[in-house]
């Protein structure tokens, strides 16, 4: 019997369409899954969305289960939550999360799948791809007790990183974002909000998410002397300047990077990515995180939404793709 499901490809830069693609029978240590929500990752999505890979990156930015290559034709996608349909019996019926494009159903390695605890909502256990890049974040961020902190770009990652820092004993946090609208999303995770202008200084960290060049060179004025910031931003093609000049250099700052997929071995050479992932998924169990979904659509309506995702005309952190029964 033929098997088929429906996936999301973008075409061209800025132009995406539902295509139905065939399945093949699960072999032994495989499963099929049938897709219950996926989430757009905004930054990386619409990025890739628009065209705005750079050639450099193709190889580095490919996701697990991408089709195609980039700049187009392309499925891409990594923020999938279904149930399993076949496979081990240990695991039919069970919600699994994996990094897999916006699709109705897959077939996958049993390894390629993890399972999603019981007191996680599977409309929140999108957001396990996100909250591994901040727990990532934390361990290269390694706060101190009592640190003076400040998250400097209100998305997806940068809420889920303050989410994360605000968990540590005595720190003072704050989400500084120029759209004062975040400032209700930083309540219901429990940490301070400031528009840039009222940002309070003299952080030992400062990790910087906003992907714009007066997001880091505020993030650079916020530090005090010998303070480092952590830079998540990904910027694509796009070139960024830096205030290098001034005190810069007599103040001793540090900017150093973040790798989103690998752990410096150094820091956390024990820790796989899937225990980062099992770790996220535990971390989920939070209500307050509900906070970081702020849209849903029909996976059906992908084609028209994700143009307005990439241009800002729907304004969200996470936005949620909804299966249908019987996708």
């Amino acid at each position: 019997m033929k098997r088929t499901a429906s996936a999301f490809w973008l075409n061209s830069p800025g132009a995406g369409e539902i295509r139905e693609v065939t399945l093949p029978a699960p072999s032994e240590g495989e499963v099929l899954v049938r897709a219950l929500y996926s989430g757009v990752s905004r930054g990386t999505e619409t990025l890739v969305f628009r065209g705005g890979v750079p050639e450099s990156q193709h190889a580095a930015m490919r996701a697990p289960f991408q089709e195609g290559d980039f700049p187009a034709p392309v499925k891409y996608g990594y923020l999938s939550v279904g149930e399993v349909e076949e496979g081990p019996a240990d695991l039919v019926g069970r919600t699994v999360f994996c990094l897999y494009p916006h699709q109705t159903r897959y077939v996958v390695p049993v390894t390629a799948v993890t399972l999603v605890p019981e007191n996680v909502p599977a409309e929140r256990a999108i957001l396990a791809g996100t909250v591994e890049t901040a727990v990532n974040a934390a361990w290269d961020a390694a706060p101190l007790v009592g640190d003076r902190i400040a998250v400097v770009g209100g998305g997806m990652i940068g809420c889920s990183v303050a989410a994360l820092l605000a968990r540590f004993p005595g720190v003072r946090i704050q989400l500084v974002d120029a759209d004062p609208a975040r400032a209700s999303v930083a309540k219901a995770l429990g940490v301070d909000f400031a528009l840039p202008r009222d940002a309070l200084g003299e952080c030992d960290l400062v990790v910087h998410a906003s992907a714009t060049e007066q997001g880091l060179a505020r993030s650079l004025e916020l530090l005090t002397p010998e303070g480092t910031v952590l830079e998540l931003s990904w910027y694509g093609d796009r070139k960024v300047s830096l205030p290098l000049g001034e005190a810069f250099h007599s103040r001793r700052l540090v900017i150093r990077s973040s790798q989103v997929g690998t752990v410096s071995p150094a820091r956390r050479s024990s820790r796989t990515y899937a225990d980062r992932l099992a770790l996220a998924l535990e971390l989920l169990a939070d209500p307050a995180l509900d906070a970081l979904i702020t849209g849903e659509s029909a996976f059906e309506e992908l084609p028209q939404v994700m143009p307005r995702l990439t241009s800002g005309e729907i304004p969200v952190l996470c936005h949620r793709v909804r299966y249908g029964k019987s996708a």
